[in-house]
This record gives C-alpha cells, structure tokens and sequence, in this order.
C-alpha cells in the first residue's frame, strides 16, 4: 500500500518517539500516597453529602429491618407495582416482605431495580458496579429508577482505594466492566441545558445498612 510523504513523515516521528521514551520530568512526583487530603468527617457523612450534589437520593437504615421498611414506604410513594431483581442474596431478603412485587423477569417494565454494588466511594459520592455481580451489565442503566442495596463495610474513601480492594478481591483477573455510577444519569447539549434520564436511570437511591 503506498503511503503518502506526509503521512511516512508523522509515522517516522512516532516510531523515533517509542524508540527513545521521554524521561518522567518531575520523578519525585511519582509516588504512593493520594492526592486528596483525608476527609475530616465518618465516611458515611461524606458519601452522603457527596451523593445528594449529584441529585442521589440517600437513605441510612440502621439495620436490615428499617430498610425493608423505608424501601415499602418508597414503593408505595410512587405506586409502584413490579420492582426488578435478579440477585439470589438480594431476592431472599426482599421476596417475603414485598411478595408480589419483587420479579426477577422483564426488566423492560419494572418500575425499578434493585441491585446491590462492589463499593461505595465516599469522595465522589459514587457506586461502584461490575460485571461480575449477579446484576451484570444491564439491571443498574436500564430501570428508570436504580436502587442500590449497601453496607457501611462497603464504603472506602476514594477511587485508588476501591480499585486495591476490587484488585484483592478478585485475584485472578478484574470483571471486564467495572462502573462507577455517581447519581442519576444526565447530558448536557453544547447550550448547557441539562437533561436526566437520557441514558439512565432517572432517580438513583442508596439505602445503607449499617451493617458488616
């Protein structure tokens, strides 16, 4: 294939570039330690306040059983009449209390899904997500509403922190997805003009158990 003077000329300059790597400029940079100062305040407080300036929708429940309750009185909120949920351990917990209502079938009408997550980041006010829960890829994007299932063992500070943790976890290779949901979803067009629920879930809840 014959290739043009110009185009020879740019692929000469990359390969010299590979051939002789440009030294790191400031080495004493590179290190270990974050670049965050550590929050002042419980993890939980920080999650939460994180959360709720992205539009989330945060929800502390002392035990398992205050959670079912908050979680009934949401439902019935908003009338809803089919939650979608497809993870065993999640199912147990949910099936008898809101017998009827829970269907771990047809996503593409539920009112919501529930799922649960890897981690929480409390820095960025995120929920961390991957392929390798029962939920997949599809269950947390999908529903017009993502309730997220959680325990305060779950939060981690920041980012760096969770990705060691996912890395330990899963020692012989990382899930092909790991996400980081930080609030509902929204686009902006080139006026500014934000808009939610365009690739996503419109409303996005955290119900934190403070549990292990």
């Amino acid at each position: 294939m014959k290739v043009s003077p110009a185009k020879e000329n740019i692929l000469k300059k990359i390969r010299q570039a590979l051939s002789e790597p440009t030294p790191i400029p400031f080495p004493q940079s590179e290190g270990n330690s974050s670049v965050f100062h550590p929050s002042k305040q419980e993890k939980e407080v920080e999650f939460a306040e994180q959360f709720a300036r992205v539009q989330g929708k945060f929800i502390y429940c002392a035990d398992q059983t205050e959670m079912l309750q908050q979680l009934k009185l949401l439902i019935g909120k908003y009338a809803w009449t089919k939650i979608f949920c497809r993870e065993t351990a999640l199912l147990k917990i949910l099936d008898g209390p809101l017998k009827g209502l829970i269907s771990s079938e047809g996503l593409s009408d539920a009112d919501a899904a529930v799922t649960s997550c890897e981690l929480l980041i409390a820095r960025t006010g995120s929920i961390v997500l991957s392929s390798g829960q029962e939920s997949g890829r599809t269950v947390s994007v999908y529903a017009p509403v993502h309730i997220c299932l959680a325990r305060t063992s779950q939060l981690v500070y920041d980012i760096r922190e969770g990705l060691e943790f996912l890395q330990d976890k899963y020692k012989r290779g990382l899930p092909s997805l790991i996400a980081l949901a930080t609030g509902p979803s929204r686009t902006a067009d080139i006026e500014k003009t934000l808009v939610v629920g365009v690739h996503g879930p419109k409303d996005v809840y955290v119900f934190l158990i403070d549990a292990e």
